[in-house]
């Protein structure tokens, strides 16, 4: 039914909306920024032209971030949630950033400034409300382009991210006085029937029918939310969760990438069609925007506070410096209950789509910004640190995996034997860290892109010889080579590729082998072959 209806909503101009995306997609791709900004762009540049947002956008967009929730419950553990560096920080940013932006507004609505004048103090909280979210749908979808979801600093963002959505469907039932109902309760049903949506995972394979299984559950529980009165994409995060510890977690959520990808462009294209911003509502925006750099300082100083690393505070704080599609669901109820001036709709759409514009090149470079500003950046680090980042000593190791993947943990059984004592795993996933060293594997958490690994690994570069890439995404092994090489190390690196062009750009960075996954497995198997059919 929900692909029936998708294709009544299509309208004869739609195709012409999503070439228009991937013009501008295509176009800021070349100066090395993520397509979404394109999208955002051309969503304006239709606006512009007089196009009007329908149902079939709405309706991409909705699959879109539904399916996106859905395959971030699958790589988020229930208790990383309860971390204070997550809780804790979300909920004092939450709470602080509200208030001082609500004195900023009162400020400005005092003095007089147009669009301020009408904004009595409730209605100035409710905006420091809004602009206190980071946007859940841009931090994961750079953190997915990054191979950083499950790293130290993605999983702390996620996890602040997963808290303020929390809030946000709170807000929203009261809000709109709909709260969930005592059919709610029976959601607790979902504990006993995780065996067996677990086995159900199990049997349907690998192919279209593991898609299509993702694909009903993220509806189907988006749904069954909705249904009890609570937000269906809470629902999608949660069945996600459900099956986050299931050895095919990763494997489903590889399977909805594209897919989730290809519908999020609705979302990033609905943004700019809001609505058409004039100068004042453009010079309000501004204003926000100036408020970005108070928003992020506060998150670095808290997750420092809570005894997270400096760069992981930075990085972490960075994933976050925007501001959130939620602004657009309140500023709507908002302005339907006459809280606020319908003009305050364009304001939050030009002031998301900026906040995004900025962030993601910031994001890129943060790394050689954190290089240049670390003697300040580290004074407000806190002499007790997370277990999980603690200092270790490594002088002893020759050897280093980083990425203790099944390509990764295949390489370190092969190499062990003749390595023993001199090899270490290097894993971004701490729950898959501690597998490995249950299974009695010398593997410690960290990121080799994060060039505060090195200063975190003792003695590592001492001894040093040969080092193996085998991180989940082409853009983490280039980092993480190109990090290799600006701390020093002259010695074998070898990496993993999928594409000739990567091979390419691998060896650019300093590589010194490439291992093409496709070309190499098949000349594994023909050489087993005829190994097995001589006599």
């Amino acid at each position: 039914m929900i692909l029936d209806a998708l294709l009544l909503a299509i309208s004869p101009n739609d195709p012409l909306w999503i070439a228009i995306a991937f013009a501008f997609g295509y176009a800021v791709k070349q100066i090395s920024l993520p397509p979404l900004i394109g999208y955002l762009i051309a969503g304006f540049v239709l606006n512009a032209l007089g196009a009007e947002s329908d149902s079939f956008l709405d309706t991409v967009a909705d699959l879109g971030i539904t399916l996106l929730l859905f395959t971030i419950g699958l790589k988020l553990r229930l208790r990383a949630l309860f971390k204070p560096e997550v809780w804790g920080v979300a909920s004092i940013h939450l709470v602080v950033v509200s208030l001082l932006f609500a004195g900023f507004v009162l400020m400005l609505s005092a003095i007089g400034l147009p669009m301020f004048t009408d904004l009595d103090a409730q209605t100035s909280l409710l905006v420091g409300f809004v602009l206190s979210f980071s946007s859940t749908v841009f931090a994961i979808k750079v953190l997915d382009e990054l191979g950083a979801t499950t790293s130290k600093h993605g999983q702390v963002a996620i996890g602040v991210l997963v808290i303020q959505d929390i809030a946000a469907v709170i807000f929203l039932a009261f809000s709109a006085g709909k709260v969930p109902t005592v059919w709610a309760l029976g959601l607790l049903l979902l504990i006993p029937l995780r065996p067996l949506l677990y086995r159900l995972l199990e049997k349907v394979g690998h192919g279209e029918l593991l898609l299509l299984f993702g694909i009903v559950l993220a509806l189907v529980g988006a749904d069954v939310f909705e249904m009890v009165g609570i937000k269906g994409d809470v629902g999608a995060l949660i069945l996600g969760m459900i099956l986050a510890t299931h050895h095919k977690a990763s494997e489903l959520a590889k399977s909805l990438l594209s897919l989730k990808d290809l519908f999020l462009i609705g979302f990033f294209l609905s943004i700019g069609m809001t609505a058409l911003p004039g100068w004042a509502e453009i010079g309000v925006a501004v204003l926000l925007l100036l408020l970005l750099p108070v928003k992020t300082l506060l998150y670095y100083l808290l997750f420092n506070q809570f005894h997270a690393r400096a760069s992981t505070s930075w990085r972490a704080s960075t994933n976050l410096a925007n501001y959130s599609e939620f602004g657009l669901i309140v500023g709507a109820i908002a302005v339907s209950a006459g809280w606020l001036n319908p003009s305050w709709m364009a304001v939050f759409a030009i002031a998301l789509s900026a906040s995004f514009i900025i962030s993601a090149p910031v994001i890129r470079i943060r790394d050689q910004l954190f290089q240049r500003w670390r003697p300040t950046l580290i004074r407000w680090e806190r002499k007790s640190r997370l277990p999980d980042e603690q200092d270790i000593d490594l002088s002893a190791i020759t050897t280093v995996i980083f990425g203790m993947g099944r390509m990764g943990t295949a390489a370190y059984t092969a190499i062990e034997p003749d390595y023993t004592g001199e090899l270490v795993g290097i894993e971004i996933n701490e729950f898959k860290a501690e597998e490995h060293c249950a299974l009695g594997r010398n593997v410690v958490v960290g990121d080799g892109t994060n060039p505060e690994f090195w200063f975190r690994a003792i003695g590592l570069l001492d001894n040093l010889n040969r080092v193996m890439l085998t991180l989940p995404t082409h853009e983490a092994n280039l980092a993480a080579a190109r990090q290799l090489k600006s701390m020093g190390y002259t010695g074998f690196i070898a990496a993993t590729s999928k594409f000739e062009d990567e091979e390419q750009a691998l060896k650019e960075a300093g590589v010194s082998f490439t291992f093409n996954i496709y070309t190499e497995a098949g000349l594994g198997f023909a050489e087993d072959l005829r190994q097995l059919s001589q006599p």
